[in-house]
């Protein structure tokens, strides 16, 4: 039986052209939706769908046109009819790359695929998890991600039993399972072995106080797939542990190939949310935190999706007592509020040759290091053989509005 179809037709082609080629088709034509280019179109008000908002809007009505010119019904929305996939007979000027990224976005995001003349998009695939679990997903690297992943699995975890399972480029082989929080020594070690000592999973065991899993992926995805990843079996290794709640961390724009409950996605104003298959990413949440100058104008125009504001700060896990101190970061978090004499900030740590460069200038007693990056390997290094020594910093999230939303969100299947 062939596949049903959903296809995408504008104005620019004239109504005999687009018909032949919806009769062409090796598909089942079940609607065709018009997007654009009404005006060159006899006796039709102007007016079409809009790929903006994945629900209706005013300017989602489909003109009143007969539905014999096209020999097909005309539907007003890619949901209106049951179909398998989306495909796009439209063209420039009424779509242009951008928008159709759009479509594209909207098709994925109800697990359709989406064809064209020379392209074809799948939804990402997600494996079923049995545990209740929700998902932190960014729009990109260096927004605060995997700080939020460990707020929210901190709160979280007052009730319940958590576990993260978390994914990076620099993750183990095989799953590995850290149920307490590494020391710096044991980072050591571990970056002495070969090991990356600054994986995600070790920074939540350390900062969150959760058991976290840690895998790795290679790749990603326009829509964030990712092309090889352990995260399923560290799914299973974590669920040993019978938890209540597995909170997934992404990994940049990677998603964790599982189907969670519900998925929390992370940006700043450096993304854009309507580039690429970004607004994919953005339909398939439930919950945006901006961590400073996201285009919330462009993530509404895409869904409703709620938007809370949140900041980055940094706190030590020890006490700094007013000393002379450096600190390295990846990204802006702010050092105005640290008890320290602040000689030095790097925002260099994923950055190693200009780090080495800086850390021959810099004298200081103490070193506070986010565990990210070539925080373990070279900063860590570099200040024991100085004879400073290392603090660890979180990154903590300040959002009263994140921690009010987190009820609405989490799985009810996990227990309050």
């Amino acid at each position: 039986m062939s596949e049903r179809a959903v296809v995408l037709i504008d104005g620019e082609h004239y109504a005999p052209v687009v018909r032949d080629a919806l009769v062409a088709l090796p598909y089942e034509v079940v609607g065709a939706l018009l997007v654009g280019g009404t005006e060159k179109l006899r006796g039709a008000p102007v007016g079409a769908a809009g790929a903006g908002n994945h629900r209706r809007t005013a300017a989602a009505s489909p003109p009143a046109l007969p539905a014999n010119d096209y020999g097909v019904p005309l539907v007003d929305s890619l949901e209106a009819v049951e179909a398998d996939l989306v495909v796009d007979l439209s063209d420039e000027p009424v779509l242009g790359p951008r928008e159709r990224m759009l479509w594209a976005s909207r098709a994925l995001a109800l697990g359709l695929p989406y064809v064209g003349a020379d392209f074809r998009f799948e939804p990402p695939p997600l494996a079923p998890v049995a545990t209740p679990s929700l998902a932190v997903i960014g729009l990109g690297k260096r927004v605060g991600k995997t700080a939020v992943a460990g707020h929210v699995a901190r709160v979280l975890a007052r009730d319940r039993r958590v576990v993260v399972v978390a994914m990076g480029r620099g993750g183990p082989a095989e799953p590995e399972l850290v149920e307490t929080p590494p020391t710096l020594d044991d980072l050591i070690a571990l970056s002495r072995s070969g090991r990356h000592a600054a994986s995600d999973h070790l920074e939540a065991a350390a900062l969150a106080g959760v058991p976290a899993v840690g895998c790795r992926r290679a790749g990603g995805g326009l829509a964030g797939a990712p092309f090889t990843s352990n995260v399923l079996e560290g799914a299973r290794l974590a669920a040993e542990l019978e938890p209540e709640l597995l909170v997934f961390d992404g990994s940049g724009a990677a998603l964790p190939p599982v189907e969670v409950d519900a998925r929390i996605l992370v940006t700043n104003g450096d993304h854009d949310a309507r580039a690429g298959l970004n607004a994919y990413r953005v339909l398939v949440s439930d919950l945006v935190v901006d961590t400073g100058g996201a285009d919330r104008e462009a993530i509404r125009s895409i869904s409703e999706v709620p938007v809370v504001a949140a900041e980055l700060r940094l706190r030590p896990t020890r006490p700094l007592g007013g000393r002379p101190t450096a600190v390295f970061t990846t990204g802006p978090a702010p050092t105005a509020d640290l008890d320290a004499e602040v000689v030095h900030v790097s925002r260099n740590l994923a950055r190693r040759d200009a780090l080495r460069e800086e850390l021959g200038r810099i004298e200081a007693e103490v070193y506070l290091v986010e565990l990210k990056a070539a925080a373990v390997d070279v900063v860590a290094e570099a200040a024991l053989a100085r004879g400073a020594e290392v603090v660890l910093a979180a990154n903590d999230v300040a959002s009263t509005e994140l921690d009010e939303r987190l009820g609405a969100i989490v799985p009810e299947r996990s227990r309050a």
